[in-house]
């Protein structure tokens, strides 16, 4: 056993006074390059509990591994802490949950009982980073006190167990049967990704997929939401129309990179949103630019004014830019989105566009309340 493991193994929970190492809570504690990654076993520690235990593990680290170089991995088999965290009971008679693969029949729009905004994120191209955007941008949402939620409709290529840390979570169904939605981070989500083993190829046809998204949709339990989001899939397929033509949607986001190819696939899909009726509340730049930490300078990696040139060609809103960044790439890969940190993250570029995004999205949905929050802003803050 290295130092640094010994030292995670003697920290305490702080509920029962034992050690990680008494109860067998540690997975694994090992570097990657100049990053030490902890995993431990999560299950009957409140959220509460979870921050102040991860703290203890930071403290115990002083002086041998710096903070911003540490992350720290939960994994839970039995999610009623986390539930409750996002004000959700857990089910008591939970079932495994079944998906029925079918033809999805198209009929008259229906809306989602208990949700009010209903927000489509797509881009004509793969690779743009639209999974984690979305990701992102539902915690962004999240910590402005909205309660979000985000299917995962890339039923080809699913992301988002991995980037909200629930690879091996399996999703259950309450007496209703309907479909649970995992929580994480507190956001609830639901993902094709967490019914089959990741490395499973998904071998149907675009059509039958319509019933496993009609599930998602309008048979998962999904209760009060301010925002559902869709992450759909790259391009202009089925999988779009299905969910698009069945499910009334407020708008719709669309994610590029600034350079031309990526740009000619994004304006596709804005058509493609056009024809369907739907508002295209505006576009992201995604990956705008990379600022060296050796040399400090910005590079323009794909180009730069692609997507404001885009946007004002297509008569479409211009939401932000969001700069590559190495960070935002380790919490993908490692299950701790990026806006979830605040302490690390707080105040860097990325963090800030986000903020910006959200603050936008949030006063095309709610001018109102936006307008409200300005006004006692100025009030509260007068001298």
């Amino acid at each position: 056993m290295t130092k640094v493991t010994e030292l995670i193994a003697q920290v305490s929970n702080p509920v029962t006074g034992a050690s990680l190492e008494a109860e067998k809570r540690i997975i694994s504690v090992e570097f990657k390059g100049e990053d030490l990654y902890i995993k431990y076993k999560r299950d009957g520690i409140s959220p509460d509990v979870k921050k102040s235990l991860e703290s203890a593990m930071l403290t115990a680290l002083e002086g041998e591994v710096s903070e911003d170089q540490v992350y720290i991995l939960s994994e839970s088999t039995n999610s009623e802490d986390v539930m409750r965290s996002v004000g959700e009971e857990p089910q008591v008679n939970a079932k495994p949950a079944e998906l029925k693969v079918g033809h999805g029949a198209i009929g008259e729009k229906k809306k989602i009982d208990g949700v009010k905004h209903i927000l489509a994120i797509g881009s004509g191209k793969g690779g743009v980073g639209k999974s984690t955007f979305t990701s992102n941008l539902a915690i962004s949402l999240s910590k402005q006190g909205y309660k979000v939620g985000v299917i995962d409709a890339d039923i080809y290529g699913p992301s988002l167990p991995v980037m909200f840390d629930k690879r091996e979570h399996r999703p259950q169904s309450d007496e209703n049967k309907k479909i649970i939605p995992i929580a994480a981070y507190g956001i609830k989500f639901i993902s094709f990704g967490n019914f089959i083993h990741e490395d499973e190829p998904v071998v149907w046809r675009g059509p039958m997929l319509g019933g496993v998204l009609n599930q998602f949709l309008f048979d998962t339990a999904w209760g009060e939401l301010d925002y559902l989001l869709l992450d759909l899939p790259p391009g202009t397929g089925d999988i779009q129309l299905s969910m698009i033509q069945n499910v009334v949607v407020d708008g719709a986001i669309i994610i590029s990179t600034p350079q031309d190819i990526a740009l000619l696939d994004a304006r596709k899909a804005l058509h493609m949103f056009d024809k369907m009726g739907l508002h295209v509340v505006g576009m992201v730049e995604n990956m705008s630019s990379f600022v060296c930490d050796g040399c400090g300078k910005e590079h323009y990696l794909y180009g730069t004014g692609g997507v404001t040139t885009a946007c004002n060609d297509l008569g479409v809103g211009y939401l932000g830019k969001i700069p590559m960044d190495l960070e935002l790439r380790k919490s993908c890969d490692f299950g701790t989105p990026y806006m979830s940190n605040t302490e690390k993250h707080a105040g860097q570029k990325v963090w800030n566009s986000y903020g910006e995004i959200t603050k936008k999205v949030d006063s095309f949905f709610n001018p109102d309340e936006v307008k409200k929050k300005g006004i006692l802003s100025k009030i509260f803050n007068k001298h």
